[in-house]
């Protein structure tokens, strides 16, 4: 089942989102730092018959709007209020990935009715990070691969190949093509750069070290995914999921940071699984 797209008005922004309408149960699907809600079309489809599924382009992604300012989490939690307001969802089983997964615990301190479960890929950040860290960014911005597709590009060759060098396009199935061709526009000088902005960049690399994801304990039913090849791999990095999360799974999947790109199948049947549990009747 092929999504729809639609647009959704809100008092600050415009926002975009992708909404596959044939199940009832809700699911909503945040996507990662740079990227766009076309990362969820495999899961989408996947889960299309059971799931009423919506996944937004959150603020500075994709095709929703782009302000110079207003990336922090504040912000984006009021974005997703918003659209569950209208889509008239009283709650959710909510799935973030990287940056989003950091989101989800922020809001659901805030307003945990609002979970039926929670779903976490590989999550960053999830700490409040020292102030002079900020001196790396620059580093980070140049080697971080959800960065590098920012541009700009000569030609729309040049970055398609930059993409094939990258960890979320390994294999370039037709899957990861596509979701290539929706994160990349050409500009109005005539070079080829990503739909994510640098605004939204530099708003949310500041908003993500003043800000502490988890806190406090969190008692909503937990899917923590660790991919093999993700950035969770040690013990340390765990640490607040273990303490805080006091309804946490974790499950192990092969892929690098990207499990739903890279290795879908297996992705989609863990999802599948982890939501019947908890499915409504």
């Amino acid at each position: 089942m092929m999504p729809s797209r639609k647009t959704l008005k809100l008092p600050d922004i415009e926002l975009s989102y992708l909404e596959w309408n044939r199940g009832k149960e809700p699911l909503l699907l945040l996507h990662g730092l740079g990227d766009h809600a076309g990362v969820w079309c495999s899961l989408g489809e996947y889960l299309a018959d059971r799931y009423h599924i919506v996944a937004p382009d959150m603020r500075g992604h994709g095709e929703s709007g782009k302000p110079e300012t207003g990336y922090s989490a504040t912000e984006a939690i009021a974005d997703l209020e918003g659209v569950m307001n209208h889509l008239g969802w009283d709650c959710a089983h909510i799935l973030g990935h990287s940056w989003s997964g950091k989101l989800i615990p922020i809001w659901a301190r805030q307003n945990p009715q609002r979970f039926k479960t929670t779903i976490l890929v590989d999550p960053i950040f999830i700490t409040k990070m020292p102030s002079f860290l900020k001196l790396s960014f620059p580093i980070l911005y140049r080697t971080l691969d959800c960065l590098k597709m920012i541009g700009p590009f000569p030609s729309y060759e040049a970055a398609q190949a930059q993409a094939q060098q990258l960890g979320q396009y390994a294999g370039w199935s037709p899957l990861q093509q596509q979701v290539f061709e929706g994160s990349i526009e050409q500009k109005l000088d005539g070079n080829w750069g990503s739909k994510f902005v640098v605004a939204a960049r530099d708003g949310i690399f500041a908003d993500v070290m003043r800000v502490a994801g988890l806190t406090e304990a969190i008692a909503i039913p937990t899917l923590f995914i660790q991919p093999e090849k993700g950035v969770n791999r040690s013990a340390w990095q765990m640490k607040p999921y273990l303490k805080y999360l006091k309804h946490l799974r974790i499950q192990r999947l092969p892929g690098n940071h990207w499990p739903f790109l890279v290795q879908p199948t297996a992705f989609n049947q863990t999802i599948e699984t982890f939501l019947a549990e908890f499915a409504s009747s």
